[in-house]
């Protein structure tokens, strides 16, 4: 290795000794920087990673290595050097590694110069390193291959032009082999068999930041073959013209030999497919461990079924084998209770009739063009399933986004795939569980404690319902005697003891059956398990399918993973008179979008709240866009927030529209004075920030006298850009979020006082940069303010606009009598106004008897929380819509962020660990100015300037020493 080292620092400076060096590096970086800022237009891309700079480097470098090794033996043999190299004290296979380690290195030095690139990125963007560092690894690999062709190519030649040509052709070819200008004429099977053999795609699979053994080894065996092959080229021009003695066999045998088990070691490494690293941030590329822990709820065979046609658009058959690697883990992690089956359904007609008619999984046509001719293709791209009788499906829509960059050519790539298919398990897990024992899958004992008053205090009916309880929790108790325990105690008995207690621990107090009947009684239900306690309420119907449904709602949150509910209260739409006639229908939001994406993972209902209660099943509160809410609905929100529940608010104290015009007008919710007196408050002003989305605008220009219309990107201060330091990072929901915009926000203070020591998390704030406004306008004033187009006399710095706080609330209604109750006055049925039945009865005539039952409960567990968003508008469907236009995307941030906020609230923590991991495909830029872009692309070229100037400069100074360190090796004396 010492001559060979010797061999390799000689090349090397005769590489820097005439100007083939510098060429080589100053081609490399010119061509790459330039493909990086303007062909690929990095800045407008918007995307934190170092993908543009690899997307090209499998085709530069078969060109550019190719030039730098056509003269490696091509110009030894030309000038006649190669003889006297061959008969010198050195042997061939010193010769070709000093020579390949020679051109490695001078492909390392160029790699290393590129790397101001990705430092400059991780200045205005979270770069994840782990994809910078496969990809460099993956450059190095596939450089390595190259010059291994190169110089075998070379060593058959004596013409320099003749091995460019040749390395260029064989270099092309393994290419070609992957890439999908060749793959998509053949079907999944022969297109996963190409993309085994393609040089380009090995690359892609290892500058994703998965260091696969496969994937290095393939370059490795390339490389050993064709050094087999050049050593073998060399020793060969030493033999005699015929060549037939028994040593020359032995070299042929040899040669041939080594090169089938280099390139059948390919075969036998393909099974270990576990035999590889993720280095991206989070590993997002593997298994993670929410999944596993899904995995292991598993108590029957799981079927993952993928539908694959072999006939689909190239854009889609890349994405196959991904997928399929990514379900062959779960099938490794599901330990036996896990089945994956990859089947075309157009070659298997048994299977696609099944799908068809049971599962509702069709071909979708995709329309193709190629350079003759465009044409139709019928083809699935879906994936089944399915657990015990329940079952979900997953289409390409689900599995795939598409994004339109700036010379309008279609990216497809892959959705977050781990969390779209563990999401689909959670749910058939949960709906399976859902039609069993539902006390089975609650880990842990389960205590059921009922604080009722004696029979003789309860009002009608309320005796007989307490029988049919009794009779549910035997049935509760045979279904699982060890794992559920029962308690019935009175609070009225042993001079009150047990009522102070629930008073003082769970705010809980006597009931009535009446505003005006003196008589109190007890009855409450509460569930505990470990150190977490839920209350359940009496059902409307006061009867035992009622009260099983409650309880079984309540025992499903202490289930992990268990499908939950979310009560959706939206604003009802204010009908336009004139919408028959083309006119808006409303001008309230519409929340489509949200309530589509909330039912993913999760049962929603509507909660309107007008009869004062929310629905009973509910795990969470979601209130938008609130518009003057009553005091029944008012009184709904804060009971659900003290019997430990979660409530979402997005509110703002004004309405903006923007269907016909940027309109902002005063508003109020009616949970001003509710939030007020938890410690939050909405000042009546409009944030801005310089650091925001934009939004388009149409603009009318004179070309020759005629007007047209034009689209052009405005800047718009009150559509806050929140990224960075403005998304709490740590406890909270918008952990592994990158971006979040928000629309026309407020700002929110907090009261330290009235909190009462409350954890308070800090969600969502603007920049430095940001500031509010009182003058509620939406349209920018440029003629006023010509610097941003809106008035700066508010605060100024960074503006709360989001908040959580969790602990122990009081309530607002501590103290006074329940507004269910006060209905009584007016001469109505009181049950009829609070929402009940009649009670005991359902004739007309005794509805008058009936009592209604209220009660005010005065304080929460530590588990209620309040999370407030000042905006009423950023989840919307024309929000929405309006951002995502913007970047031609999907744009579902908004929606990220509330399921984000449903699982951190429930406690559900795997999925949301997942979407975390997701977020971490796509990290976008910190905002900065044209001028800011500029200076940054410009000093990367002065970076690659400077890196030659400093490596010509070396080289000078080494340049002799090594010539002197090569004539030793060779033998010559007196150089």
């Amino acid at each position: 290795m010492h001559n060979v080292a010797r061999i390799a620092r000689k090349e090397l400076a005769s590489f820097f000794s005439s100007p083939t060096a510098f060429i080589f590096v100053g081609v490399f970086l010119g061509v790459l920087l330039f493909v990086f800022f303007w062909f690929e237009r990095f800045f407008a891309r918007n995307i934190a990673d170092i993908r543009p700079l690899l997307d090209w480097m499998p085709i530069l470098l078969i060109f550019l290595i190719s030039a730098m090794t056509m003269r490696m033996w091509s110009e030894e043999r030309r000038s006649g050097t190669l003889e006297f190299l061959l008969t010198s004290p050195v042997t061939p296979l010193q010769l070709v590694l000093g020579k390949f380690f020679a051109c490695l290195m001078l492909v390392g030095i160029a790699l290393v110069l590129t790397l101001p690139l990705p430092v400059t990125i991780s200045l205005f963007g979270q770069l994840d390193w782990g994809p910078a560092f496969g990809g460099y690894v993956a450059a190095l690999a596939l450089a390595a291959a190259y010059i291994a062709i190169g110089l075998f190519v070379s060593s058959r030649t004596d013409n320099q032009v003749v091995s460019l040509i040749l390395s260029v052709l064989v270099c092309g070819i393994f290419y070609l082999l992957g890439s999908n200008a060749l793959t998509g004429l053949f079907g999944n099977a022969g297109t996963e068999f190409l993309r085994l053999l393609g040089s380009g795609s090995r690359f892609e699979s290892i500058s994703r930041g998965v260091i696969d053994l496969r994937d290095i080894y393939y370059y490795l065996s390339i490389v050993g073959v064709f050094l087999v092959l050049n050593v073998y080229s060399l020793e060969s021009l030493r033999w005699s013209r015929d060549g037939r003695s028994i040593r020359h066999r032995q070299w042929r045998f040899a040669a041939v030999l080594i090169v089938v088990n280099l390139i059948a070691a390919n075969l036998w490494l393909g099974q270990f497919g576990w035999a590889r690293a993720d280095l991206t941030s989070g590993n997002i590329y593997s298994i993670s461990s929410a999944t596993k822990s899904y995995l292991r709820q598993l108590r029957e065979p799981l079927l993952i079924r993928a539908y694959f046609s072999s006939a689909t658009h190239p854009l889609l058959a890349p994405l196959v084998p991904r997928v399929r690697d990514l379900l062959k883990e779960y099938q490794l992690a599901g330990d036996g209770r896990v089945r994956v089956e990859i089947v075309d359904p157009l070659e298997e007609p048994a299977l696609e009739a099944e799908a068809s008619q049971q599962y509702g999984i069709r071909p979708v046509p995709f329309q193709t063009a190629t350079k003759y001719q465009s044409s139709v293709t019928n083809s699935y791209f879906d994936i089944l399933v399915k657990y015990g009788d329940e079952y979900t499906t997953l289409n390409y829509s689900a599995l795939i986004e598409i994004q339109r960059d700036q010379s309008a050519e279609l990216n497809v790539d892959l959705r977050d795939p781990e969390f779209e298919v563990t999401r689909a398990i959670k749910k058939v897990l949960n709906g399976y569980r859902g039609g069993g024992n539902v006390l089975a899958s609650i880990p842990g004992k389960v205590l059921f404690t009922v604080y009722v008053s004696s029979d003789e205090a309860l009002p009608e009916p309320l005796p007989a319902l307490r029988a049919q309880l009794d009779e549910l929790l035997r049935d509760y108790k045979e279904s699982a005697p060890d794992n559920f325990e029962i308690s019935i105690a009175d609070p009225s008995a042993n001079g009150g003891q047990i009522a102070q207690q629930l008073q003082e621990n769970y705010g809980l107090q006597p009931l009535a059956a009446g505003l005006l009947d003196p008589q109190r009684f007890w009855f409450h239900l509460i569930v505990s398990s470990g150190d977490r306690a839920e209350q359940i309420p009496l059902p409307e119907s006061l009867d035992k399918d009622g009260l099983k449904r409650n309880v079984d709602a309540a025992l499903k949150r202490f289930t992990p993973g268990a499908l939950r509910t979310v009560a959706l209260h939206t604003p009802e739409p204010d009908v336009n008179p004139m919408a028959q006639f083309g006119g808006q229908g409303s001008n309230a939001p519409s929340f489509l979008q949200l309530q589509t994406r909330l039912e993913e993972n999760a049962s929603v209902i509507g909660a309107t709240m007008n009869e004062g209660r929310v629905p009973e099943a509910a795990d969470i509160l979601l209130v938008t866009a609130p518009d003057e809410l009553d005091e029944k609905q008012l009184f709904a929100v804060d009971q659900f927030l003290m019997k430990g529940g979660t409530v979402f608010i997005s509110s703002a104290p004004f309405k903006a529209s923007f269907r016909d015009n940027l309109n902002i007008t005063p508003a109020k919710s009616g949970l001003e004075d509710w939030l007020a007196h938890h410690g939050f408050k909405l000042r009546e002003s409009l944030v801005l920030d310089l650091q925001n989305s934009p939004i388009p605008v149409p603009i009318q220009r004179d070309v020759g006298g005629v007007q047209i219309q034009q689209i052009q990107l405005l800047e718009y201060p009150p559509f806050i850009d929140a990224r960075g330091s403005g998304l709490a990072r740590e406890g909270a929901p918008t952990v592994g979020m990158d971006q979040l915009t928000l629309s026309w926000a407020a700002p929110i203070e907090v009261d330290e006082e009235k909190a009462g020591g409350r954890e308070i998390i800090r969600l969502i704030e603007t920049s430095s940069n940001g500031w509010d406004s009182a003058e509620l306008n939406g349209v920018p004033d440029y003629e006023s303010y010509p610097s941003v187009g809106f008035a700066g006399n508010g605060k100024a710095g960074r503006q709360l606009v989001g908040a959580m706080m969790t602990g122990t609330f009081s309530s607002y209604f501590a103290g006074k009598s329940s507004p269910l109750a006060q209905d009584g006055e007016d001469g109505r049925d009181a049950s009829e106004t609070a929402g009940h039945p009649p009670l005991g009865s359902s004739n007309e005539e005794k509805e008058a008897d009936v009592p209604n039952i209220t009660s005010v409960v005065e304080r929460s567990p530590e588990s209620a929380r309040i999370i407030l968003v000042s905006s009423s508008t950023f989840m919307s469907d024309d929000i929405l819509n309006l951002t995502g236009s913007v970047s031609q995307t999907v744009y579902d941030a908004p929606l990220v962020f509330v399921q984000n906020a449903v699982e951190w609230a429930l406690e559900d923590r795997g999925l949301l660990e997942l979407r975390s991991r997701g977020g971490q495909f796509s990290r976008t830029l910190e905002p900065m100015t044209a001028s800011a872009q500029a200076f940054w692309e410009y000093a990367n070229y002065l970076f690659a300037l400077a890196g030659l100037l400093v490596i010509f400069i070396i080289h000078r100074s080494l340049r002799r020493s090594t010539n002197r360190r090569y004539a030793d090796v060779l033998g010559i004396k007196g150089v």
